[in-house]
């Protein structure tokens, strides 16, 4: 059995004017043929997919063709665009006659000019290996499902837990792409346009709503007809036409219950709509006085509009403010991307003292600068080893350590891991452990930092990551969308609601 795989993945935020290029992607590393396995065994869904052979027992003869990751941002460019088409037409030309490809995407991708990055490349596989050579698609359940993903592929599988656990869809995406193979099933795939849309706030799999949702899909596969049932709460700062909440459901060969079982799950989806969208965050002042009188550190900041795991763009300095402005007395650790201030600060050098303008480098609609005085405490960067469940080493261009008062902060040239992971700072020496509070810019990212949180508060921040999504710019998301507009009936206002109901 002859199986090929291909890894390009970026999740898009359209309210980050910052294009995503090529070399964002090579500072996670783009690899290519037998490189993909020797860098990414035990990471991701490449990692999963190796530890899904391997269990298998079955003979595979693997063909890696490519891997390239970026973190979340904006757009990607039309360049990177073109050159993920080629390696896709190369590599696939060069692999020759394959029994199944493992295609690892993300899903809410989009380019300049392109909404559907996902719905392009999948198209492009069918399009070279025809239609009788199985294609499994893995999705970050964060996905936005289109029409190309649907039609040019046999199955879809989709993340089961937010925090995402990415080697678990290469492992369940890779056992039924060799099952589809080597037991010759015909899967039958239904799914569902939700006109939905809702911030992060309740997107954590281990409680709420969306554990209901999620535990219901997985209630549905527990049925042996049942291949795969996934849900995809689109992350909600994808400004595209064909934007929306999904959920998929692929049969072995029961077309009629995949559809039952799809409708179900949006129907169930659209009765928790309101609930979904319960806020919890808290304002910045509020959020930075609790964290300083916290008793037991460290307490974990969200800073949900700057989610950099979310494509904003890192350059928020709305907490950083506050905590100054607010006197607070415990350490803080703020991260921040800004390639200009990582330029200064850095050639300044180890204990000079600066004063500079700091944030509102690329998200200027949102933040202004704010101008602070500091010392250079550290000057490093480059290619680091991190504790990251992607992968085990990012470029952070140059990184500098700058302590302004009780803040020490991590300021990088590329975007990294934005502070999100304890080993970035302990890295360029400084160690998590010995503060009382640390921003995160994510939303619901906080598994880096639990070992040793006492606490996580969100901070109702502005930013192309923020809560509010009433506020957004919205230009392209296909209109009426819950809870833009108030709606009762989701069906009436679907791309997909159902084959008897299709407009």
């Amino acid at each position: 059995m002859r199986i090929a795989v291909i890894h390009i993945a970026q999740e898009t935020n359209d309210f980050n004017p910052l294009h995503t290029t090529l070399d964002d992607y090579r500072s996670f590393g783009i690899f290519e043929g037998a490189e993909i396995f020797e860098k990414l065994r035990g990471y991701g869904q490449i990692g999963g997919y190796l530890q899904a052979v391997e269990d298998s027992g079955i003979e595979v003869e693997s063909i890696p063709i490519i891997r390239a990751f970026a973190v979340a941002g904006g757009r990607i460019t039309r360049e990177a665009f073109d050159f993920f088409q080629g390696k896709i037409r190369e590599g696939l030309a060069a692999a020759g006659r394959i029994d199944g490809l493992a295609l690892q995407l993300h899903g809410a991708c989009s380019a300049e000019g392109i909404d559907d990055v996902e719905g392009a490349q999948v198209e492009l596989c069918r399009s070279l290996l025809g239609k009788d050579v199985p294609i499994v698609l893995g999705l970050d359940h964060h996905a936005n499902v289109t029409r190309k993903m649907v039609e040019n592929c046999d199955a879809i599988v989709g993340h089961r837990t937010q925090p995402h656990d990415t080697f678990d869809t290469g492992v369940i995406g890779t056992q039924l792409l060799l099952r589809i193979v080597g037991e010759k099933l015909k899967p039958a795939m239904a799914w569902r346009k939700i006109p939905l849309v809702s911030h992060q706030e309740q997107f954590l799999t281990s409680q709420g709503p969306m554990k209901i949702w999620f535990d219901r899909a997985r209630a549905m596969e527990s049925d042996p007809r049942v291949l795969q049932a996934s849900n995809y709460p689109m992350q909600p700062w994808l400004d595209v036409a064909e934007g929306g909440w999904s959920t998929v459901v692929v049969t072995d060969g029961d077309q009629a219950l995949a559809e039952k079982l799809a409708d179900e799950l949006a129907d169930l989806c659209w009765s928790m709509r309101d609930d979904f969208q319960v806020r919890e965050a808290v304002s910045v002042d509020e959020a930075v006085r609790r964290a300083d009188a916290a008793q037991d550190g460290v307490v974990v900041i969200s800073d949900t509009g700057d989610t950099v795991f979310g494509g904003a763009a890192g350059d928020s300095n709305v907490i950083l403010e506050a905590m100054l402005r607010l006197g607070i007395k415990g350490k803080a650790l703020v991260p921040m991307i800004s390639p200009a201030a990582a330029k200064t600060l850095s050639e300044a050098g180890e204990g000079a003292e600066v004063r500079l303008q700091l944030g509102g480098d690329a998200a200027t609609a949102f933040f202004k600068p704010l101008e602070v005085t500091g010392v250079v405490r550290k000057v490093g960067g480059g290619v680091v080893k991190l504790d990251y469940s992607q992968q085990s080493e990012v470029d952070l261009g140059r990184a500098v350590v700058f302590e302004v008062g009780p803040v020490t902060m991590l300021i990088t040239e590329y975007r990294g891991v934005a502070g999100n992971v304890p080993s970035v700072y302990q890295v360029m020496g400084v160690e998590p452990k010995d503060y009382q509070m640390a921003v995160l810019k994510t939303a619901s990212n906080f598994q880096f930092f639990a070992p040793i949180s006492s606490q996580v508060i969100r901070a109702d921040t502005r930013g192309p990551g923020q809560s509010d999504v009433f506020t957004l710019p919205w230009q392209r998301v296909p209109r009426p969308m819950y809870p833009l507009e108030s709606f009762d009936d989701w069906r009436a206002h679907s791309s997909q609601p159902g084959p008897e109901r299709n407009p």
